[in-house]
């Protein structure tokens, strides 16, 4: 009798036991403990990481950091090329028109000349053009899927910076601060630089994908060719159309993107920005970014499970 008794609660424990290991998981994060997870990682360590992400549909939005203004790399060069594609479509420019390839540029301290170096320069090639002409439409491609820092001078100095500040403002961007083009190590030592801040970026993409700058499915094309796809684009599924501006310099890494999701088909594009300071590691600031992309997709996954997540 004894031993019948022990086995049946053996029996039983055991059957208690298979129960622990066929409960539910706990359920996966939403779209803002995602991100948070990953800005937690690095909080205490001189880093600033900065998100803003907007369902182009819904309106629905996550911000983090949004208003920190912070050096803008070469995401300068998104607010460049709306404001030249703007000044295009009023007429005061053409896209066909040729540009005198130089590379010989003025300082906005004094005045003072100075060159750009090819060796770091995203787009090397461009500087074989020298002495020729190329179209204000090719130097575009060149500044946005390259990072073309020549193509990016001569264009700035074609539009002027108060022209893309201008502009900026007119689509609600108010705190970007387009001062100058790149390597005016002067201005840079004066202190003298272009500032963005994720939630500007936001807002100037959000137009871009909604259609309010002149010739944005032209922009969109452009941008959808960017070569440089360490950031944003590794976090999500392979294939992923995704439009988008990298920046990077010393501990200053930055993707700004539209991200058209394809699984499901019903699901909306969304604008996200991500971008960081204080990571010295460009691999690694790299990963971080992508880790913010991968937080948002599966967040949305979950979302669109479950319902709108707090």
């Amino acid at each position: 009798m004894k031993s019948t008794l022990a086995l049946a609660v053996l029996v039983l424990l055991a059957l208690l036991a298979g129960c622990v290991y066929t409960f539910p998981a706990r359920h996966p994060r939403t779209l803002a403990q995602g991100v948070d997870a990953v800005l937690a990682r690095h909080a205490g360590r001189g880093v600033t990481i900065a998100v803003a992400y907007r369902d182009l549909r819904t309106g629905e939005t996550l911000l983090r950091n949004e208003r920190v203004k912070l050096h803008a790399a070469s995401t300068m060069k998104l607010p460049v090329m709306v404001a030249l594609f703007q000044a295009a479509g009023r007429g005061e420019l053409q896209l066909d028109q040729p540009v005198p390839v130089e590379n010989r540029f003025k300082s906005i301290v004094d005045g003072s000349p100075f060159q750009l170096d090819a060796k770091e320069d995203g787009d090397p090639d461009l500087y074989r053009s020298l002495g020729t002409s190329l179209s204000l439409e090719e130097l575009t491609r060149r500044m946005i899927v390259r990072s073309s820092n020549l193509a990016t001078n001569l264009l700035i100095e074609l539009v002027g910076a108060p022209r893309v500040m201008e502009q900026m403002h007119e689509l609600g961007a108010e705190d970007l601060e387009i001062l100058r083009g790149v390597e005016d190590q002067k201005a840079y030592d004066a202190g003298l630089n272009n500032k963005v801040t994720a939630y500007d970026l936001m807002l100037l993409l959000a137009a871009v994908a909604e259609g309010r700058p002149e010739a944005s499915d032209r922009m969109l094309d452009i941008l959808k060719h960017q070569e440089f796809n360490e950031k944003i684009p590794a976090g999500l599924p392979p294939g992923t159309p995704v439009a988008h501006k990298t920046g990077d310099i010393t501990k200053i890494h930055h993707d700004a993107a539209i991200v058209y999701p394809q699984d499901p088909p019903k699901s909306s594009p969304y604008v996200l920005v991500v971008l960081t300071s204080g990571i010295a590691d460009e691999k690694l600031a790299d990963q971080t970014i992508a880790e913010v992309s991968r937080a948002v997709w599966e967040g949305r996954q979950i979302q669109a499970r479950h319902g709108k997540a707090k």
